[in-house]
């Protein structure tokens, strides 16, 4: 018999889609339902992990909150992107992974059926996770139009009614690539203080932005750095996927809690992955400049085949969303038809967020190169059309 805290808690789906597709072992087969990339890590990082293998101290339980230099070098490098002044001792814990950091976070911040806000769509893992800690999702709107996706703000701040305990925020947010801009931020703000509310701030993807659209970090707005909670990876920015780092940033009040829950959970990060994350920090910004680069020429690719045909554009990130709900289908079948036509593996969205998140099928355009992406278009269009 299930039990009652997973009873709500649904599949991701990608691993289905991703087994089709390596049972199939067809290499024409477009890999565009997992959220990974190709693009190699930062050559510091790869290198500080080779001799790490051959360090015994970082064979150990110890320290079970994370190495001091990395705490360092984490604290030091979200002071630097909101402007925050944080403290290594007081603000900082290393978690194994972002996503480890999220739940464990929900864990010391929730009582069971305290509402949390997330945008609808939104990642099933982070919603899974709240769920998991006990929290009811509620859910704010962000919008599809032509020109991207857009928060809406009369549909956020009517969640003042159900008092939300945290507003679990993601920029740019997954699946969709939408990008929250100063006046999103200063509305969750809003929300935040009227409700007294933590702002849970998933930063995995923070930087990869396009089209020149500007960093923001919402510590940095006025009265928001002492209920401001920032859970960052080295998975997305640093292309580190398996190496499960990440680390939590905020105020010391919630902190000493979190790092109880966090030692009660995974005890501590990988040991022989935090030399490399302290390397990944300080690599270059060219690095992820370089990166970024590369993802937009790709996005620009899919785009561009898709020219025509119900997608809507993503600010930022890895994957875009296709309103497979226009040509009267739902995610399901047209990933079915996808796979079975075009030769593509894309995920649909159901359970991504409230009911109109099944209408949408999920395309990830970071982990191939823009030479296969090439003719994308056709395929989908004989699958779909």
């Amino acid at each position: 018999m299930t039990v009652s805290r997973l009873r709500d808690v649904p599949g991701i789906g990608v691993d289905r889609v991703g087994d089709e597709a390596d049972r199939a072992a067809d290499p024409s087969i477009l890999r565009l339902e997992n959220l990974d990339t190709d693009l190699r890590p930062p050559s510091e990082a790869l290198e500080a992990t080779r001799r790490a293998i051959e360090d015994d101290s970082a064979n150990s339980y110890l320290p079970f909150l994370g190495h001091d230099a990395l705490r360092q070098a984490a604290a030091a490098h979200v002071s630097r992107l909101s402007g925050v002044p944080y403290d290594w001792k007081r603000n900082c814990i290393v978690t194994a992974g972002g996503l480890s950091g999220i739940l464990t976070t929900l864990l010391a911040l929730l009582e069971p059926g305290d509402c949390v806000v997330l945008t609808d769509p939104t990642y099933v893992g982070l919603l899974n996770r709240v769920r998991l800690a006990g929290g009811v999702p509620v859910f704010a709107a962000i919008v599809p139009g032509r020109d991207g996706w857009a928060l809406d703000h009369k549909r956020l701040l009517a969640l003042q009614a159900a008092r939300p305990r945290v507003v679990l925020a993601m920029s740019p947010s997954m699946p969709s690539g939408a990008v929250l801009t100063a006046k999103d931020w200063t509305a969750i703000a809003e929300l935040c203080r009227s409700t007294d509310a933590w702002l849970l701030y998933d930063a995995a993807m923070e930087r990869i932005l396009y089209d020149h659209r500007p960093y923001l970090h919402p510590a940095s707005s006025p009265g928001m750095a002492e209920r401001t909670i920032t859970v960052g990876s080295l998975s997305k920015e640093y292309r580190m996927i398996g190496w499960r780092v990440g680390w939590i940033v905020g105020p010391p009040a919630p902190l000493a809690d979190i790092a109880l829950a966090c030692i009660s959970n995974v005890v501590c990060p990988v040991g022989i992955a935090q030399a490399a994350a302290i390397a990944a920090l300080a690599a270059p910004e060219q690095d992820l400049a370089s990166a970024v680069a590369e993802w937009q020429r790709r996005r620009d690719v899919v785009l561009s085949e898709l020219a025509g045909l119900p997608v809507i554009p993503p600010g930022a990130g890895w994957s875009l969303l296709f309103d497979a709900g226009a040509l009267d289908l739902d995610g399901a079948t047209a990933s079915r038809r996808l796979m079975d036509k075009g030769k593509i593996a894309a995920t649909p969205m159901a359970g991504w967020g409230g009911p109109a998140a099944s209408r949408y099928v999920r395309l990830v355009f970071s982990n191939e190169s823009c030479e296969r992406l090439a003719g994308v278009g056709e395929r989908v269009r004989r699958a779909l059309l």
